[in-house]
């Protein structure tokens, strides 16, 4: 593995255009490289290997320390004081369609008062294809096992094609749920699904899951308004992973291109939701596609294929502590390359930076309770980030 640190700027991509989008709710500005600073040199420990091609880690938050890796197939992986144990705490394989790149076992997120009531929820395809939304409970038991039969489906959602199913779920500071869901897949969306607010493709989501299923907040923006009530924010291609910035409530959605740009989304904390993030009408920054996108935002950040890349995977803002000079930095890379990536807001612009250049392929980024992140390589590791 390539391990070095680059003080090149990967370059501000982002200016305003006559078009009068957003730039990540904000102004645009025209890009002006600021002086670059070194951060802390970084390198990627391993901390398990022979994994079936992993796509998440997170933890508990019940102050256990234990991670839990997602293996696409269908099983949920639990490291407990730095070993991986043998018996999975749920194996989901016999319900799971992964045939394809993207489809399988997505995304887990545990309940805030876990500790409490036990609760997790999974995101994964289901054998027709389509996207399910599950609620499971943990073994009152064995804490490193979960309570199989518990399994209540909560929301399923049919996809049309086998790519761009999404992935990410996770809670929110509000104690909702976030659920990212692509635009269905097959290429440049032809149905049009992102743009459609009577379609859950193509969406971020957010639900209350305090309920037999779920229900919906009363403020969701399309509450008592035409479109699913569901939809939190629209107008995107295929949001893998999204992530909040635990110290401020920032939510940052990366959103896989179509042929020539990745792009980093922001929603800062307090929003009232209804982002239009432009796709197909917008490929990042580019227009693409005929039609209309009202209210399209940038990203904040974007590079193309050109460039070196074709897939953005995006990460976390670090707040851990054991790695210097990192505080508020984004990290995010490309599944492709391996390269990661980290930004940040300098002199009031968005800057990225290359932090590392692996030979990874990068299908996630994690966080533990600490704050600390860690790197998924599809291939069957996962690292922590380190100081070099």
């Amino acid at each position: 593995m390539r391990r070095r640190i680059s003080l090149m700027l990967f370059g501000l991509l982002l200016a305003g255009c006559a078009s009068g989008r957003q730039l990540g709710g904000e102004p645009a500005v025209a890009p002006k490289p600021p002086e670059a600073t070194a951060p802390a040199r970084l390198q990627l420990k391993q901390i398990a290997a022979g994994l079936t091609r992993p796509d998440y880690v997170t933890h508990a938050g019940d102050g256990s320390g234990r991670l839990f890796i997602l293996e696409q197939p269908g099983r949920i992986r639990v490291m407990r004081d730095g070993k991986l144990l043998t018996a999975p705490f749920l194996d989901l394989t016999a319900r799971i369609n992964a045939d394809g790149n993207e489809q399988g076992l997505l995304g887990l997120a545990f309940h805030p008062r876990y500790r409490q009531n036990g609760l997790f929820f999974v995101h994964y395809t289901g054998k027709s294809g389509e996207t399910v939304i599950a609620r499971y409970r943990a073994s009152a038991q064995e804490p490193d096992r979960a309570d199989a039969a518990s399994g209540n489906v909560i929301l399923t959602v049919p996809q049309p094609y086998t790519n761009h199913n999404g992935g990410a779920i996770l809670f929110g500071p509000d104690g909702y749920l976030y659920i990212a869901l692509g635009d269905g897949g097959s290429a440049g969306d032809p149905q049009n699904r992102a743009q459609n607010l009577e379609s859950l493709l193509g969406k971020l989501l957010r639900v209350d899951v305090d309920a037999e299923t779920y229900a919906v907040p009363p403020d969701n923006p399309l509450v008592g308004k035409a479109g699913k009530p569901e939809v939190w924010a629209y107008g995107l291609r295929n949001p893998w992973r999204i992530s909040f910035d635990r110290a401020t409530g920032d939510l940052y959605i990366a959103d896989v291109g179509q042929n020539e740009i990745e792009e980093v989304n922001l929603q800062q904390a307090g929003s009232p939701g209804g982002q239009n993030y432009g796709w197909k009408v917008y490929e990042g920054s580019k227009t693409y596609g005929k039609g209309q996108a009202p209210g399209a935002v940038f990203p904040v950040a974007e590079y193309t294929h050109a460039a070196g890349g074709c897939s953005v995977t995006g990460g976390y803002v670090y707040r851990g502590r054991v790695i210097a000079g990192l505080a508020g930095i984004y990290f995010y890379a490309d599944y492709c390359t391996g390269k990661i990536w980290g930004l940040n807001r300098e002199s009031g612009r968005w800057v990225s930076k290359l932090l590392l250049d692996t030979d990874h392929n990068i299908s996630s980024f994690g966080e533990d309770e600490a704050g600390e992140l860690y790197v998924v390589d599809h291939g069957g590791s996962v690292f922590k980030l380190v100081s070099g």
